[in-house]
């Protein structure tokens, strides 16, 4: 059964924002070219995809402006420094973080299962069940409401 959504989300095209996300704010990250010149090389790249480029545009972004607000928000539910962890993993963490505290229009399970995927894809073999600790921790406290609420219905 195919289902349309109501609100003009494609689900399929904000994953695929997310998985060009997380590569563009890996590569900010190694580089540490501005964040508008790692956009720009991703953006045409982007759009052969059918990916959400607004979206991707807003997740990057909004990693690069709230960077020190995410990082420290993080720290509490890190074993290490957020530079110490696997660059991978820091960058979609920090993508997570950033839907989290920002876009409360995504559901929290939504973003915590997008945030693992896409690190199963891209990072180490066992690094996505650190992240999964990590945002299930944060999660509980960012959005504790939403976490809390019964489900179903």
């Amino acid at each position: 059964m195919n289902r349309r959504r109501t609100d003009g989300i494609d689900p399929v095209a904000r994953s695929r924002a997310r998985r060009r996300a997380l590569q563009a704010v890996y590569a900010w990250q190694l580089s540490g070219a501005p964040v508008r010149e790692v956009l720009a090389q991703f953006a045409h790249e982007q759009a052969r995809e059918h990916a959400d480029l607004a979206y991707f545009e807003d997740l990057v972004i909004g990693v690069d402006e709230h960077r020190k607000d995410i990082d420290a928000a993080l720290l509490p539910f890190l074993d290490r420094s957020v530079e110490e962890v696997d660059p991978i993993e820091r960058a979609g963490l920090r993508i997570a973080a950033y839907e989290l505290r920002h876009r409360p229009d995504v559901p929290y399970r939504v973003v915590i299962n997008e945030a693992i995927e896409s690190v199963k894809k891209f990072g180490t073999e066992h690094g996505h069940t650190y992240v999964n600790g990590v945002l299930d921790h944060a999660a509980a406290e960012w959005r504790a409401v939403e976490v809390n609420a019964p489900r179903g219905g």
